[in-house]
């Protein structure tokens, strides 16, 4: 299906972005009852992706099994069923949309089927950190055809250890044996070989999730200078929601949402997304005035006398 959707996309020449979202688990055992977890619920993410669709990206939503997803994630809980109404007359069952509710669903629903029937989203699912891996270098192959066409975003919140599978128990931990000791091994840094290697023409942006203020900008600066991609977009735990750092290797500056902006409703991923699709067609403009530079330089040393 991802080999698919991205020939379909390249040959429209349109821009696309693999979107990643949520959280990754670490088994425990091979026949998984326990695993460790963390946090992240997709919904930066989520919301991303929707605004990619905004601007006419061609999006691969790769997420979390079960996290946030793209127009859902406006309905959590009971409150989809709390918008509907039904109807049953004895012959047949109606089931309609509460008056009240239909100013809130129906745009969503009208993005919703209008980025599915054009074919312009693709869903991927992952669980564990492992499966996060390979679905990535999968889709990295995928991607490669679109050279600077092509944005990673790079959003889901990725294990830092994991157990390597020659050292996990093939069945549940028992607990009767006592408290069980486990060995976490580093997990493998994804950007170095995905930067230099697998899409080394695409646009590629990670998260820096941090808790303490005064490492944010050198802990995003050394993420940059150790494995070469164009944007860390760093943020502290306590103020992700309305406040987010953009770093480059040269400039930082924050984009934040105001109070009065958090009331009204509105989402910090929608100017974060605007700013990066503006980096994006930057970043593709100066390749191009790179290529036609070299280009011209190939034609004058192939025809010296005609530039005299």
């Amino acid at each position: 299906m991802c080999a698919e959707f991205c020939e379909r996309h390249n040959k429209l020449k349109n821009r696309i972005v693999l979107v990643t979202s949520g959280g990754t688990t670490i088994p425990l055992e091979h026949n998984t009852v326990r695993f460790v977890d963390n946090f992240s619920a997709g919904t930066r993410g989520s919301s991303s992706a929707e605004y990619f669709l905004d601007h006419n990206y061609a999006v691969i939503f790769m997420y979390r099994q079960k996290s946030l997803e793209p127009f859902t994630r406006h309905f959590t809980g009971q409150q989809f069923f709390d918008m509907l109404d039904i109807t049953d007359n004895g012959q047949s069952t109606t089931i309609t949309v509460k008056p009240d509710s239909v100013d809130v669903f129906a745009p969503i629903l009208a993005k919703y089927k209008h980025a599915r029937e054009s074919q312009m989203i693709l869903y991927m699912s992952f669980t564990s950190v492992v499966d996060y891996m390979w679905l990535l270098r999968a889709t990295c192959e995928c991607l490669t055809a679109f050279e600077d066409r092509a944005v990673l975003y790079l959003a889901a919140a990725v294990s830092d250890f994991y157990i390597p599978q020659d050292k996990m128990p093939t069945h549940k931990i028992q607990s009767g044996e006592g408290p069980p000791t486990i060995s976490l091994q580093l997990v493998p840094k994804m950007l170095a070989p995905l930067v230099n290697l697998w899409v080394p023409h695409a646009y590629v942006v990670s998260f820096k999730l941090e808790t303490d203020e005064n490492l944010l900008i050198a802990k995003a600066r050394d993420s940059l200078s150790k494995y070469k991609h164009k944007l860390v977009i760093a943020n502290i735990l306590q103020t992700r929601k309305h406040r987010v750092v953009f770093v480059t290797p040269t400039t930082s500056y924050e984009v934040h949402l105001s109070r009065e902006q958090s009331l009204q409703g509105l989402e910090i991923e929608e100017p974060i997304v605007a700013d990066v699709v503006l980096k994006h067609s930057e970043f593709i403009n100066i390749n191009f005035n790179t290529d036609q530079r070299q280009r011209g330089s190939v034609v004058a040393s192939k025809c010296p006398y005609f530039f005299q």
